[in-house]
């Protein structure tokens, strides 16, 4: 019984590894990972036992982190409650969740341009008012909602009004995924034992100590005006929340937790802007470069500077 339950859970563990962003999402850290896990993997032993991401969005450092290190502990948090209740929905429901999306995939991909605009913007406006009751009885259909919406709007974008309703158009996509089985499978395992919250980032201050690696991946400050993608909640997040996080970012390593937080660079844009440099002064902080992934002109994507802060 006892090896039947050990080849279990090596089984799971193998299984939730291959588990990936099961949503497009602005500000994703995909091209970024491989720096990321250069400096993650250079902390974790045996004494860090917990993992803490209090910024998830796509989860795409989440996922990487805890396919790779075998924590005892695991916390993700983001103030974006649709995105929190998608998470909450793939790890408790996920074969309702796959019958549901199943359903929307099959009648929206025989149809028409037209037919499928009139599909989208339908399931639009119910995801939206959804959001606007705020029933909980229909969180597992806000969920399929979400991800579906996600899998066909354009660029993959999340975007709200200042009312906090949805508004991202129809994409141009010949045949999307819209029901990843497999994908959303293992995404279930690997966050079987995670703890989900929705909140601010400080809500995690008592989940993080001495035995903690700790990632923060907070909305971007805009390198100028038409590049602010930071509108996936009806809160900003301006200079005075990003010296708020450093503030914090103080706190926890006085704790001894191991830290990395990622951010853009403005010396892309002036080279006289020392503002991170500044703010983080006590820490590690290196610049790297990635893609701008995410940009309404195609000429405006390429390869610019981020910013990597580590207190070790």
């Amino acid at each position: 019984m006892i090896l039947a339950e050990s080849g279990q859970k090596v089984f799971a563990a193998q299984y939730a590894s291959r588990s990936r962003p099961f949503l497009k999402w602005a500000g994703g850290k995909g091209q970024l990972l491989p720096e990321i896990r250069e400096r993650y993997m250079s902390v974790l032993d045996s004494s860090i036992t917990k993992y803490a991401e209090p910024f998830v969005g796509g989860g795409a450092v989440l996922f990487d982190v805890i396919g790779r290190h075998d924590f005892k502990e695991t916390y993700i948090s983001d103030i974006n409650p649709e995105l929190i209740n998608a998470y909450k929905a793939i790890r408790d429901n996920v074969e309702q969740l796959i019958a549901e999306l199943s359903v929307m995939q099959e009648s929206f991909l025989p149809f028409d341009a037209e037919e499928r605009r009139a599909l989208y913007y339908k399931a639009r406006d119910e995801y939206n008012a959804i959001k606007i009751n705020d029933n909980a009885l229909e969180s597992q259909r806000k969920a399929v909602l979400m991800i579906f919406l996600n899998r066909t709007c354009f660029n993959g974008l999340y975007r709200v009004n200042s009312k906090g309703l949805y508004n991202v158009p129809i994409g141009d996509y010949k045949k999307p995924l819209i029901c990843d089985k497999e994908n959303l499978r293992a995404v279930s395992i690997a966050l079987k034992n995670v703890e989900i919250v929705c909140g601010q980032f400080t809500d995690s201050e008592s989940f993080i100590d001495e035995h903690t690696l700790v990632y923060f991946d907070p909305p971007y400050r805009p390198l100028n005006k038409t590049s602010n993608f930071t509108s996936y909640a009806k809160t900003g997040f301006d200079d005075e929340q990003q010296k708020r996080l450093a503030t914090y970012v103080d706190r926890l390593a006085a704790k001894g937790a191991k830290i990395i937080t990622s951010n853009s660079d403005p010396k892309n844009v002036d080279p006289n802007d020392d503002f991170f440099d500044r703010l983080f002064s006590n820490y590690k902080t290196e610049r790297v470069e990635a893609s701008r992934m995410i940009n309404s002109k195609a000429e405006s994507r390429g390869r610019i500077s981020e910013i990597l802060v580590t207190n070790f």
